[in-house]
């Protein structure tokens, strides 16, 4: 039987791992130690002797030479959360230590929420909402785009672009994307149609950012592609703050109060006191919500079960990350 480890935040691990995904893993591994973390572990180094096999998720321990010195039999690290940048290093991939991530499982909830607040934008609820509050009473209806014939624009079509996609078809809406790694054929195979990326914020009622923060992706958002927005159009951002120029975007933002921005995501985050994104009456601001919360982290754990039973059956990963991969992710 392999040997394996819990190494990673203790309220992850007991969010991602239920009692059901534990039980199954323990059917396959020695778990020959209590949960660790990150801090626990770099003063208990010997524990990793026997370690063929981690199980991790937030609060991963960065896996560097000293680590991996310590770990000679490490063969499989099993990742239940999404990027997995926060720690592999250069020493981690020239040991081929196989690497799978439940960044699939992870997207499901980004994308359910991506839904709701499309459609919510598509009829402007918070517009509707604050003039309500500010009425107390019910004001003349502002003009929406409306769910029918609207342009939807996506910025990115990875696992979570494509779920979102995936979300939109049954509705009688117009998909536009932005990708510059996707081919035409594909994009065809997708029912999307590709648009540079200036002529997507022109054109879309509303816009969905799921691009990886990356060096190339950093601060591509500038305040000149949202002043070019659509009246009444809408700018979701569930991916990360830093590839929006965000002083750029409020100074538009406070000129064109049609616009509304619902950011899940800030640079920094949360952002400062003094932030205009606290007090603009056109800026939705939520606290990192879209991704996995409580119940729905069991969905990673349990692709990282999946993932084991291939793992121990040798069959191929369905979910494994290549160093090549693992540059282009967020």
């Amino acid at each position: 039987m392999l040997k394996g480890l819990f190494i990673l935040d203790t309220k992850a691990y007991r969010k991602i791992y239920g009692l059901e995904e534990r039980a199954e893993i323990e059917k396959l591994v020695d778990i020959y130690c209590p949960q660790q973390t990150a801090e626990s572990i770099r003063t208990k180094l010997s524990m990793l002797a026997e370690a063929q096999v981690i199980f991790s998720g937030w609060g991963a321990p960065v896996m560097d030479e000293k680590f991996l010195a310590a770990a000679p039999n490490l063969k499989a690290v099993f990742y239940g959360a999404g990027t997995i940048r926060g720690f592999v290093t250069d020493q981690f991939w020239r040991r081929a230590i196989v690497v799978t991530a439940a960044a699939a499982a992870n997207a499901v909830p980004v994308s359910e929420y991506t839904l709701s607040v499309i459609l919510l934008s598509l009829k402007r609820f918070w517009a509707h909402a604050s003039a309500v509050r500010a009425a107390a009473g019910f004001p003349k209806p502002l003009p929406v785009p409306g769910a029918y014939q609207a342009t939807i624009g996506l910025v990115s079509l990875g696992l979570i672009g494509r779920l979102v996609r995936d979300r939109l078809l049954p509705f009688d809406l117009r998909v536009v994307a932005y990708d510059p790694l996707i081919a035409v054929e594909e994009a065809k195979r997708l029912r999307v149609d590709l648009l540079p990326l200036e002529e997507l914020f022109r054109t879309a009622d509303v816009i969905s950012l799921h691009a990886p923060w990356l060096p190339a992706t950093e601060g591509m958002i500038t305040g000149s592609l949202i002043a070019a927005m659509k009246q009444n159009a809408t700018i979701i951002n569930t991916s990360r703050g830093a590839i929006v120029r965000e002083s750029e975007m409020i100074e538009v933002l406070k000129k064109r109060d049609d616009l509304y921005a619902v950011l899940d995501v800030t640079d920094p985050e949360p952002p400062l006191p003094d932030s205009p994104l606290y007090r603009l009456p056109n800026v939705v601001l939520t606290p990192h919500i879209a991704g996995s919360m409580d119940a729905e982290c069991r969905r990673m754990g349990r692709l990282m079960v999946e993932e084991l039973r291939r793992y121990v059956a040798g069959d191929p990963l369905e979910w494994a990350i290549t160093q090549e991969r693992a540059a282009v992710m967020a």
